[in-house]
């Protein structure tokens, strides 16, 4: 077993092939982006998605022919007297995992935008800014040191912004892309001074140089506390945690394949993996691991609760999101880090497929988001409805679909140390269920209640879209027996990864060695899947049989009701003691201190420079006489000047 990875070790490959895999979506970025205008959106679209296609090919071939972990130097970066930062790549289980969900996904993305954007106006830049997201993306994951990990992470911020509000001339979607920078630049000043700290800490970034260090150091040392909790402010911004998860939500205004790519399947989950990669720093901070696990739980449950009661088919999707990176900050918590990555993978793809699921009753429905004005769309649907069930079993955690394995194993986890989380990740569970399938039986069940114009144009999407469909659905379906050691003799994604954890098992055997008896095992297994069973079929009797549909926005609602439908009031809060304060302060000090003190003093300065230069006009007459007269009468000031000096 490899303890860490071996930095003096050669690549068994050209330097170039590790080069490309980032690069090749970074050519994408620059083809499209300066072509943007005179390539069509269909030559546009298969760039992308070829490009994207090239990195995951190089992927799979590493993941293949993958033997011991590595770096690859790629040049000496910086160099500052004692701080020497390479440009270096570390290829490992983890990264390469996170190359092949990145690109795999991303790939299939990249086919479905094809269908779903060729009417837009600027497909080019689209295809351009969903090039540089995977490129950002895959540097976040290949990188070798903190430093490189946080370029990628500004990164894909960078491309999240341009994403959310790509369709600009709709003043909401820049305020939700202005929403989603600023909140993360909140979590990102927490990791950049994590990074800081790892730096005084250790004379060093390098992850092998770090981690090695750090494992001889003592269990709950300050230091380590204190890193990790500034690493966790940054994860909490990215992958949407409370208190900074409210961007997420709002950033379902730009396109769906953005929902899908990046706030689904990849960018969100960098959080976990930011963790995953500095497991050692955390399981040498056990109070760390206490806060993150908590805040996961009460992330999951609360986001939850607020789904039930969403009626844009995208939002109930976005709160399924944050719900669903809670129960992975969850197992982290709890130090069970394969199966925190088991589920970034398995929810990868089920929530991949139904944010594109999504976009297909959108793009068949004209449009229209509120689950209040669909139904019936099964017939007119089939593979869209049929690929979204199987994501709705999943998320639900139905047996043999993936959710089921992953979530199953969280759930263990969390009842190996604490009760009162397990009973709130249950609770999340049977949620999950209900309003999943609420959204499904309200859209695709019952009558058809959107306008006559809708109806005549409702129609299954292109190949582009369903395709994708299809291969997410059989991911989703089959994804979940990579750790089903019931079913197929062993785990194999926790013994694949077993070596990035030996630091953590090392210093904390009893948390890696905790089993539960068949029988317990059995019980929770069976009360999970009840508590899914139990959602399924509330949901069928409230909106099939019972044919119950949501209240319009004006309607009178009780007051639990109304509290979660407006969000718990969340944004309001927020508004009211951050942003309007802000706004206050930055109007005061622009109209009191800009226009009431500098301002006048800058003009000051400028009036006197114009009117002594007026003044010194008149002297300038053109008279010889005058001129003279001046000489000699600066000729005699300067006489007396020092003769006044004897």
């Amino acid at each position: 077993m490899q303890e860490t990875v071996i930095p003096a070790a050669s690549a068994p490959y050209s330097t170039l092939l590790y080069v490309l895999i980032p690069l090749l979506p970074f050519l994408g970025f620059l083809i499209n982006g300066l072509l943007n205008k005179k390539l069509s959106g269909t030559v546009a679209g298969a760039i992308g998605s070829l490009t994207v296609l090239g990195s995951f090919l190089i992927s799979v071939y590493l993941f293949s022919t993958f033997q011991y972990q590595y770096t690859v130097h790629l040049f000496d970066w910086i160099s500052v007297g004692s701080m020497q930062i390479p440009f270096s790549y570390q290829i490992d289980q983890l990264s390469l995992i996170m190359l092949l969900l990145v690109t795999g996904v991303g790939f299939l993305i990249h086919v479905y935008s094809i269908g779903y954007m060729h009417h837009d106006e600027n497909v080019g830049k689209f295809f351009a800014f969903l090039n540089l997201f995977v490129f950002s993306m895959l540097v976040l994951v290949l990188g070798a040191n903190f430093v490189i990990l946080f370029i990628g992470w500004e990164g894909v911020g960078l491309c999240s912004y341009l994403l959310i509000g790509f369709w600009n001339k709709d003043h909401a979607n820049n305020n939700a892309a202005k929403k989603a920078f600023i909140i993360n630049r909140v979590g990102d000043l927490g990791f950049l001074l994590g990074i800081f700290l790892i730096y005084l800490t250790f004379d060093s970034v390098q992850y092998a140089e770090v981690f090695q260090k750090a494992s001889t150091m003592q269990i709950g040392t300050g230091v380590l506390t204190a890193i990790t909790l500034l690493l966790f402010v940054g994860a909490m911004g990215k992958s949407a945690q409370l208190p900074l998860y409210t961007w997420l939500p709002d950033a379902m205004a730009g396109p769906t394949p953005v929902s899908a790519l990046i706030h689904a399947a990849t960018m969100v989950t960098a959080g976990i993996y930011m963790v995953l990669r500095a497991n050692v720093l955390f399981t040498l901070a056990p109070d760390t691991l206490s806060v993150i696990a908590w805040i996961g739980g009460i992330t999951a449950l609360f986001a939850a609760t607020i789904g039930l009661a969403q009626n844009d088919i995208k939002k109930v999707l976005a709160y399924s999101t944050v719900s669903q990176l809670g129960y992975m900050f969850l197992a982290l918590g709890v130090m069970g880090y394969s199966t925190s990555l088991f589920h970034v993978l398995t929810h990868a793809f089920f929530k991949a497929l139904m944010f594109l699921g999504a976009g297909s009753v959108i793009h068949a429905m004209s449009n229209e988001q509120d689950i209040r004005r669909m139904g019936g769309l099964r017939k007119a649907l089939p593979i869209t409805f049929l690929t979204f069930l199987i994501g709705c079993l999943a998320i639900s955690g139905i047996p043999p679909f993936s959710g089921f394995f992953s979530k199953d194993e969280i759930l263990e986890h969390v009842f190996q140390h604490n009760k009162i989380l397990w009973g709130m990740g249950l609770l999340t569970a049977f949620l999950t269920a209900f309003y999943m399938f609420r959204l499904l039986f309200l859209t695709f069940f019952g009558e058809f209640r959107g306008t006559e114009a809708q109806k005549h144009h409702l129609h299954e999407s292109p190949a582009s879209m369903t395709l994708p469909l299809i291969v997410l659905a059989i991911l989703a379906a089959v994804g979940g027996f990579m750790g089903a050691p019931m079913f197929v003799g062993k785990h194999y994604l926790a013994d694949y990864l077993a070596p990035l954890f030996t630091y953590s098992q090392r210093l904390n055997p009893e948390a890696f060695a905790g089993e539960l008896d068949h029988g317990t095992e059995l019980l929770l297994i069976g009360l999970s899947v009840a508590a899914g069973v139990l959602g399924i079929l509330l949901a069928y009797v409230q909106y099939v049989s019972r044919k119950v549909r949501p209240a319009e926005d004006a309607a009178q609602r009780s007051a639990p009701e109304s509290l979660v439908y407006h969000k718990y009031y969340i944004d309001e809060l927020y508004n009211a003691l951050f942003v309007r304060p802000v706004m206050w302060l930055s109007t005061g000090l622009y109209r009191f201190v800009e226009q009431g003190l500098i301002d006048p003093i800058v003009n000051g300065f400028g009036r006197v420079t114009l009117g002594g230069g007026q003044l010194l006009r008149y002297v300038q007459t053109g008279f010889v006489g005058l001129y003279l007269i001046l000489m000699v009468v600066g000729i005699v000031l300067i006489l007396a000047l020092n003769l006044g000096r004897l």
